[in-house]
């Protein structure tokens, strides 16, 4: 057999390998182009939480960050170059930028068009303030997984520090019992400091008030002194269930209904003045949430007692006409439960034209029951003024009456950049850059 026919021989397989490789790389090139024009056609552009900017002078187009992503297709290839192709669906897990070769992804909060109040931390957790550090929700870091890491890596940091810090009634007081309230507190008890761990309501934080049965994303995460916690997703109830048997098997001793007043520097540390006295400590971790005061609309109407800022129990509201106003996950997930409570006529309203700020599980699961007229859409609408017996809406320019029994406000919350600020610690507004 000669060379050329050797050769032939040879490199057609490699060939048809080749243009099979090339053929499956241009179809899903296409299906991230159509995914991408879809979100744009929708309006649902605009991250809700951190999220990857790609650097297209540095990207490879390799397509690693595609791969790493649990949540699917929510980075894809366009033009060679890894693009964030459905905006709304990233949670921040930031296994992309991890998974990136070259390091062309930037993790960001806030977009160009929608910023985001984020308090100054540095890499240790620590803020401008020297020995006061923030983890998990108020620093922007919203997904249990990641809330419970950086719970564990702030007492770490906390306890290479103690060290050095002089002694004082606390090594540190930790301000929040959500996820990662709950892995500090458990990580200062593996390394044996003196702590106080304050919480103003009850166990789980943002997961507490969540609607009855909601289904809590989550991903396997390490616990200091329990392990892994090997959730992928489950209900509310579930996840208290896990947390109060953690509390329960590792004796982690938590003050509830006491809340945090004042943090008042002094000699060597801080004093913590809370509802239920005042402490001394070397440190503070601030790990609560970032809603802080419910946002409220200031219409008329809006102090009667019917008017409410979260959904505790779809059940209380069975038989009645109920309006919910808002447009995040929490709105569509509260109108949805109410809605599949027996003989409830419930109504959304939203100022904007698009759900952009929900996931799309729950805005399909609004569209079918829209659908089935168990939910009526106000898209565009405006809540102008509520009494004992119905609301008044506006929408298209015109007002309308309707009745209704209760209204559910999830208009998000005040970031408590007031108290921030008062301890000194400095807020900045993001924009989606680095």
């Amino acid at each position: 057999m000669s060379n050329g026919m050797l050769l032939a021989l040879y490199a057609l397989p490699l060939l048809l390998i080749w243009a099979s490789v090339a053929g499956i790389r241009q179809y899903r090139e296409a299906q991230s182009r159509d995914t991408h024009r879809e979100a744009i056609e929708a309006g649902l552009t605009e991250a809700a939480s951190l999220h990857p900017v790609v650097r297209p002078e540095l990207c490879i187009g390799c397509g690693a960050c595609v791969k790493a992503c649990p949540e699917g297709k929510i980075l894809g290839l366009v033009n060679g170059k890894a693009k964030l192709i459905e905006p709304t669906q990233c949670i921040g897990h930031g296994a992309c930028a991890l998974a990136c070769p070259v390091h062309s992804i930037d993790l960001v909060f806030g977009t160009e068009k929608r910023g985001v109040d984020i308090p100054h931390i540095g890499s240790d957790f620590q803020t401008n303030v020297p020995g006061i550090y923030i983890a998990g929700e108020l620093g922007g870091m919203g997904l249990i997984r990641n809330a419970i890491e950086q719970g564990k890596q702030a007492m770490e940091a906390i306890a290479a520090a103690s060290a050095t810090r002089p002694d004082m009634a606390f090594d540190v007081i930790i301000v929040g019992a959500g996820p990662s309230g709950i892995s500090a507190s458990l990580a200062a008890m593996k390394k044996g400091l003196n702590f106080l761990t304050l919480e103003q309501d009850s166990l789980g934080g943002t997961v507490a008030h969540f609607p009855r049965a909601k289904l809590v994303m989550t991903a396997p995460a390490e616990l200091p002194l329990v392990g892994k916690m090997k959730f992928r997703e489950t209900s509310k109830e579930t996840l208290l269930a896990f947390w109060e048997d953690v509390v329960a098997k590792t004796g982690l001793k938590i003050s509830f209904g006491n809340r945090v007043e004042t943090i008042t520097p002094k000699a060597g540390g801080f004093s913590v003045q809370t509802s239920q006295g005042i402490f001394e400590t070397s440190a503070v971790l601030l790990a609560m949430g970032r809603r802080g005061t419910p946002r409220k609309l200031d219409v008329p109407g809006e102090e009667l007692s019917k008017v409410v800022y979260r959904l505790v129990d779809p059940a209380q509201y069975s038989g009645q006409k109920v309006l919910v106003v808002g447009g995040g996950d929490s709105a569509l997930e509260a109108a949805i439960s109410i809605a599949e409570e027996p003989a409830t006529k419930v109504q959304i309203s939203y100022r904007n034209d698009n759900f952009s700020r929900a996931k799309l599980k729950n805005r399909k699961k609004l569209e079918e029951l829209q659908a089935s007229d168990r939910i009526t859409v106000l898209m565009s609408s405006n809540l102008c003024e509520i009494n004992r017996s119905g609301v008044t809406l506006e929408q298209g320019g015109e007002r309308f009456d309707s009745e209704n029994d209760a209204v559910i406000i999830c208009a998000g919350g005040i970031l408590p950049t007031g108290f921030l600020k008062s301890v000194g610690i400095e807020v900045e507004t993001k924009y989606g850059r680095a």
